[in-house]
């Protein structure tokens, strides 16, 4: 199975991809979305093309992206909102959200992790020798958090292994 892993921005949206096999994880792709239009609608277009862009290439079968957080400039969390808008629109097929907190917490095993200790710990789980952007790293994080969710909901048996129809936010709200 081929996870997507989206960390969105509205000039650099990071991407990840993960095959998930048995207990396993393998780093596949990863990198950024650039975003060098300055029309706002241009700007979505882009990261809506370059998301179409991966899943044609990659053809995952799960998507996990990072929720909304608060910030202090209500206009920087509209072009936020509207980049991660713009990233869902794109992905069709199950979708997990996770909060910055949850992926930390996955990934690193605290909650309140730097951002370097996330970027050392996916490296290290992903055996990924060469430097990784901190978007890209962010975007393999949550990936690899949607694969340890998804493993530990199988376990219990929440999570069927594939139910057609299904979004994956219907059995988050399971739980």
């Amino acid at each position: 199975m081929i996870i997507i892993g989206i960390d969105p921005g509205s000039r650099i949206t990071g991407y990840g991809l993960i095959r998930l096999v048995g207990n396993e994880i393998f780093h596949l792709d990863s990198g950024c979305i650039r975003i060098n239009a300055d029309n706002p609608s241009a700007r979505l277009q882009q990261i809506y093309l370059g998301i179409k862009a991966l899943i044609q290439q990659y053809m995952p079968c799960e998507a996990a992206v990072e929720q909304v957080f608060m910030h202090q400039n209500p206009g920087a969390a509209l072009k936020l909102g509207q980049a991660r808008g713009a990233a869902i629109v794109a992905l069709d097929m199950l979708i997990a959200e996770y909060s910055a907190r949850q992926v930390k917490q996955s990934v690193v095993g605290y909650g309140a992790a730097s951002k370097e200790q996330v970027q050392h710990m996916v490296m290290r789980l992903l055996h990924i020798t060469d430097a990784l952007q901190a978007d890209a790293a962010d975007a393999l994080a949550i990936a690899v958090c949607h694969a340890h969710t998804r493993l530990s909901l199988q376990k219990i048996g929440v999570l069927p292994l594939r139910k057609k129809g299904y979004r994956w936010r219907d059995y988050r709200g399971s739980l």
